[in-house]
Parts: C-alpha cells; structure tokens; sequence
C-alpha cells in the first residue's frame, strides 16, 4: 500500500516537475516575442482567440497565459474585450496536454523515451548557450512528464487490487457533483490542471475509472484552474480584476453546461467514435476535454460584447483614472515599464489638456489646480511605482527605464511651471508674446491631438516650438529692455512681458523633452548636458 501511493504520488510530482521546467523553459526561449505575439495578434476577436490558444499550447500552461493576460492588461497592454478572447483561447489550448499524453504517453515506451530526454535536456541546460541551455531545460522537462507517465501508470495498475474507485464513486448524479468538486480540488492542491487530467487519464487508460466519471474528474479540473487567475489577480488593477472574474465565470457556466448534458455527450462520443472505430479511452477523453471547451468558446464569442458590460458592472473602476495601470503586481513582472509608460502618457495628456486651457482665450479658461493637483499625485505614484522596478545596465529594457525616468522628471517640472504666475492674459497683445504664445499653442495642440488618437507624440514639432520660443526670448530681451530705458515701455509692463516669455519658453521646453522621452520608436540618446541651454539656465545667466 504504501509502495503504491509513493509510487502515485512520485509520478505526479516528476509530471509536475517535467511542466514546470518545460513551461519555464519554453517561455524564456520565447523571451519577449511571447509578449509581441499577443500585443500584435489581439485585434479581433477571433485573432484574440487563436493568439491565447496557441500560447498555451507552445508553453503548456494555460495558468500562464491567464496570468500573462491579467499582467498585460494591468498594464494597459490589452483591452479588457482582448483579454477575454485570450482567456477563452488560453482554455482550449490547454486540451493540447490531453492530446499529448492520450497520443504519446501511451502508445510510446515512454521508459524508453524518458530517460534518454533528460539526460540530453540536462547535457545541452550545463553545456550550451543562453538560448540552447533554455531549450535543453524544455526537453529534460519533456522527458520528466513522460517519466512522470510512466509511473503513474505503474501505480494505477496496482490500484484497483487496493480500492475499487469506480465502485467508490458511484453513477448517479450526486457521484458525479462529488467527482467534479474532487477533480476541483485536485487542480488547487497540484496548481496545475494539465497534471489533474494526466492523473486522471492514467486511471482511465488502467482500467479505475470509467468514461463518465473521468470526463466528471475533468470538468471538476477544468473549473479549479481559475483559482491560480483569482490569486494572481489580488492587489492588481480593476481590469485584472475583471479579466481573472471572467475567467472563473466561463469555466464555470461551461463546466457546468457540461455536467448536465454529461450522460448525453458521453453516449454521443461512443457512438461516434464507435463508427470510425476509435476505442482507446483516453483518446475519447481527451476529445470530451477539447469538444466542452470548443463548443463553450464559439457560445461565447458572439456575446464577448455583453459579457464584457456585464463584468465592467460587477467590479467598476475605483481609485485614481491616471494611474490605474500602476500596482505592486505590475512593477514585479514583465511589463513593468510599460505600464510606467503608459501611465506617464496618460498625465502628459492630462497636463496638455490644462496647458490648452490656460492658452486658450480667457471665455474659455477654467480652474487647472485640481487638474495639476491629481497630477502631480499620479507622478508621485509612478516614482514609487518605478522605484520597485529593477534592469540591468546590459539589458535592452536599461535604456528605456532611463528614458522613463528622465520623461518623468520632465512632466513633474511641466506641472510646477503650469502652477507659476503668469501675465498671458495682460501682455498677449505685444509681439513678442503673441509670437511665443502662437508657436506654443500650435504644437500643445498638435500633442494633444496625437493623445486623444493614440498616435506617436510630435515630438519635432514640440522641439521646432521651443527652440524658436528660446530664440525668440534670447533676442527679444535686449530690445524690451532698451525700449524701457528710452521711455517707450513701462518698466512694470517689460517685466511682465519677460516673464510670459519665460514662462512660455519653460512649458515649451519641459513638454518637447517629456515628449521626446515618452517616444519608444524615437528613444532619447543625447545627453542632456548637450542639449541647448535650457531657460531656467538662460534665465539665470541673465540675472
């Protein structure tokens, strides 16, 4: 008895063992085209659909592409409707393990295959390159399930002599619910479905259970993997939130669909597969697994829309609007950076919107304070926020950190000069203002309108507009200040006049550099120490 079940419980674990290296070793061979491929291949619904399945099929994990998901739109990566489409694309490619191991573990010797895997897979992990050591942790991790197999069967084998659990489990329906709620609890306490349905796939293949009951097991296992997106959903954004509820709904309307109409669909597949004379048990299973899911996906699909209004209903937004893609569970994964980004993006478009607002003429002026006071609060969130996030001076995401940070240093002294005293609305008929006040207005709008239509900032136009307000500045001072000692300018007026312009030329200057730091296709190289001579500099050089 006791070498039976340390005979169950090793092959679960080597099963466990072989997902998690081939999961990890797979997805740091991918490395970043994992996150490239969902960002491009997301648009649609259907593309949605086929981008998440076909990644939980490459890393055999649909637990992680729910988590990259939540990730993803925690960073404003994917919108909510595309996460749903991944997540129901995430529960059809994780069947694939039911084909692998109905299809291979099975039929193969897989003592023979296993051994020899790992040994390789080990050989190329100590042996080879940064690339070939990922790909050798996969194929020792391929190895180690089939190893993992092979147990099990070991162990199911000699099971019925211990416990009849078909006789156990029963066939009426509240056996079933039992088996259900039993195939649930196996996923939590394994953290992995793919190795509940193998486990259930061997007692299938050795004769302990039968159709009906293993396909209750897998129904019960397919609803308990929601409970690694509920975790990985707690301290992150409302819409990670959101994503990791419509996970556990879908699986459950699904798996509960599937429970009632099991006799049926069992009696179904028999027939069907009797026809085309198919008998292997496990291949019948693993066919119910795909076919539950398939058919609850192309249900689904046409309500995403409503599904979607509904979910936004259940849990609405709450907290500030300019930082909701900020959290600590962003800034300790993958995406970290570009949740900064967007989060810094969305602050220039509310400052830019402000900046408007006090360029425009005075009927169409309004209260900036609370505006710049929320955020200057959401640039305070997004230090802390990149305080916690950590790159290596050698890695390719070094440079954009910087470029973050430098952007957000910009923004802050964007905001502190938008909240200084100005004399716009005195001084904007003399030339010189109204000179620096067009140029300015001109490219503020042209920003502003990039950021309403999600394009690239016009960061030239940006760089055109302060370097002419800076000359203009520079050139025109001289003159104000010898039209005031011949009498022809009040001196109150002059300095008022100066300092519009300087006022201008700070906002100009702050916005093109925050601006030029917030533009990944265009990532800022030059120092800033040769950059022109900012105004704040100019300004004390005249004093």
């Amino acid at each position: 008895m006791a070498t039976l079940l340390s005979t169950l419980l090793g092959g679960v674990g080597l099963f466990l063992l072989g997902m998690t290296l081939l999961t990890d070793g797979l997805k740091a061979l991918a490395g970043d085209s994992l996150r490239t491929f969902l960002a491009r291949f997301t648009g649609g619904r259907l593309r949605s659909v086929a981008a998440g399945a076909a990644v939980t099929a490459l890393v055999q994990s649909s637990s992680a592409t729910t988590l990259a998901s939540i990730g993803f739109v925690s960073a404003g990566l994917l919108t909510f409707p595309q996460a749903l489409g991944v997540i129901l694309g995430a529960n059809l490619g994780t069947t694939s393990t039911s084909w692998l191991v109905s299809l291979l573990g099975f039929k193969l010797s897989v003592s023979k295959l296993a051994l020899p895997l790992i040994g390789v897979g080990a050989l190329v992990r100590l042996l080879g390159g940064a690339r070939l050591a990922q790909a050798g942790l996969a194929l020792a991790g391929f190895g180690a399930i089939f190893l993992g197999i092979d147990f099990l069967q070991e162990g199911m084998r000699g099971l019925p002599a211990e416990f009849d659990l078909g006789a156990l489990a029963g066939s009426g329906w509240a056996a079933r619910a039992v088996l259900v709620a039993v195939g649930a609890l196996t996923t939590v306490i394994m953290q992995s479905s793919s190795a509940a349905v193998a486990t259930t796939l061997t007692a299938l293949h050795a004769g302990s259970l039968d159709l009906t009951q293993a396909a209750a097991l897998v129904i019960g296992q397919n609803v308990g993997t929601t409970v690694t997106a509920g975790l990985g959903s707690i301290g992150a954004a409302t819409a990670a939130k959101r994503t990791a509820l419509a996970h556990v709904l879908f699986n459950v309307l699904v798996g509960l669909a599937a429970f009632l109409v099991l006799p049926l669909a069992v009696d179904l597949l028999l027939a069907v597969n009797a026809r085309l004379g198919i008998e292997a048990p496990e291949v019948l299973l693993a066919e119910f697994h795909t076919a539950f899911n398939l058919l609850g996906v192309l249900a689904f699909l046409p309500l995403l829309g409503p599904f979607a209004a509904l979910l936004e209903r259940l849990v609405p937004e709450r907290g500030p609007r300019l930082t909701r893609f900020l959290g600590p569970v962003v800034a300790q994964g993958p995406v970290a950076l570009e949740a900064a980004g967007l989060t810094l993006r969305a602050t220039l478009h509310e400052a830019v919107d402000v900046l408007l607002t006090q360029l425009a003429p005075r009927s169409a002026a309004r209260p900036a304070g609370p505006r710049l006071e929320a955020v200057a609060r959401a640039l305070t969130a997004t230090r802390e926020f990149l305080a916690q996030v950590r790159t290596s001076p050698a890695g390719s995401a070094y440079e954009r950190h910087l470029s973050l940070l430098h952007a957000l240093d910009h923004l802050e002294r964007l905001g502190e000069t938008c909240l200084e005293k100005e004399f716009l609305r005195q001084v904007r008929d003399h030339p010189h203002v109204e000179s620096a006040h067009w140029q300015l207005y001109s490219a503020v709008d042209a920003c502003a309108q990039a950021l309403e239509r999600d394009r690239p900032l016009p960061s030239a136009t940006l760089e055109r507009a302060s370097q002419a307000i800076a000359e203009l500045r520079r050139r025109g001072r001289p003159k104000l200040l010898m039209s005031t000692a011949e009498g022809a300018l009040p001196p109150a007026r002059a300095s008022k006049i100066l300092e519009t312009v300087r006022w201008l030329d700070r906002l100009a200057y702050h916005l093109w550099r925050a601006s030029q730091h917030l533009s990944p296709a265009d990532p800022v190289t030059i120092p800033e120490s040769s950059l022109p001579p900012s105004s704040n500099e100019d300004v004390a050089a005249e004093t």
